[in-house]
Formats: C-alpha cells, sequence, structure tokens
C-alpha cells in the first residue's frame, strides 16, 4: 500500500465517505485527531511510522500543505514520491520534482493557484462549488479536467481522482 490520505481539518465521516464514493479499500489515512494534517512533520512522521516507502499523496485543504512538505522532505532524504494529487490546496506552492496534479472548487483558484506551479494534469469545478463539497461529495461535482496535452474534458471530480490513482496504480482499472 502507497496511497496516504491526507485529510483537512473536518469530521472524519467526510474522509470515510470519501473513500467509498472512490472505492479506495487499502489506503493509509493521516489520523488528524492526533497529528495535524497542516504539519509536514507529523504527516512525514507517520508515513515512516507505517513503513510506507514510495508514497502517493491525496490530500485536501489543510492535509495539501502537510503533505507537500512532507512529500519534498521524503525527496530530500533520498526517497520516491509517486505523485501529490491536491485537492483545494490554496496557496501552497508546487515543491519537489514529482508528478502532482490540483483540484480546485472554481476557476478563479484553478486561475490563482497557477502563480504557485500548474502541475500536470488538473481539474476545476464548472459551475463552483462551495470548498469542502469538492471532498465530501466529489461525485457530484462537475467540471473540466485540463490534460497536460489535448483537449479539455468535462467530468467530474471522483472520475478524475480515480484517472490520476489508476495512473500511477493506486486503483484497479
Amino acid at each position: 500500500m502507497t496511497l496516504y490520505l491526507c485529510p483537512g481539518v473536518h469530521p472524519p465521516s467526510l474522509s470515510e465517505r470519501f473513500c467509498q464514493v472512490l472505492g479506495l479499500e487499502s489506503v493509509l489515512m493521516l489520523p488528524t485527531v492526533t497529528h495535524p494534517p497542516y504539519s509536514p512533520l507529523h504527516v512525514l512522521d507517520y508515513a515512516r511510522q507505517q513503513g510506507l516507502e514510495e508514497p502517493c499523496f491525496l490530500a485536501f485543504s489543510a492535509g495539501v500543505v502537510g503533505a507537500m512538505g512532507a512529500a519534498w522532505m521524503w525527496q530530500q532524504q533520498g526517497g520516491t514520491v509517486k505523485a501529490l494529487i491536491a485537492l483545494d490546496g490554496w496557496g501552497v506552492p508546487q515543491v519537489g520534482d514529482f508528478p502532482w496534479h490540483r483540484l480546485s472548487h472554481d476557476l478563479t483558484t484553478d486561475q490563482q493557484s497557477g502563480w504557485l506551479g500548474v502541475g500536470g494534469d488538473r481539474f476545476y469545478a464548472d459551475p463552483p462549488v462551495a470548498h469542502l463539497e469538492l471532498w465530501a461529495y466529489p461525485e457530484r461535482v462537475r467540471g473540466v479536467w485540463l490534460p497536460e496535452s489535448g483537449p479539455r474534458q468535462k467530468t467530474d471530480a471522483a472520475a478524475f481522482i480515480r484517472a490520476m490513482l489508476r495512473r500511477y496504480g493506486e486503483l484497479d482499472s
């Protein structure tokens, strides 16, 4: 198992629902009750305690802060990061040399985040949704998939996330 979920600061039931919707059965989830999701040191420490070797981070909101910092430190210490999939990581710059993908709850957030690094394929909600909706109901969030190359596609956030997880071998076809 290499999929490491870094939720934000919200009820754990939303993260459980998120996993059910996406069909994620084997996933390591940061226990935000004891480990603040915005702390790269806590995120990294928990990953190491669990024996992760080549993590793929899937993070939301404050969890993107912790995941990005932990992924960067992981690389600095000689490790390999498969990818980071960031849902609404406002203000979090792209650091490190690993694949990463942004999902935004609206076009404005997607455009403003571009100044901090675009990453690879990305997604934004259209019509816009509330911040927490992106995590709580990804199957309901319609939007636009902007691939690194090729035409944009209409899809939903859950389909985009599943496609990225398949790309990195974290979800069966």
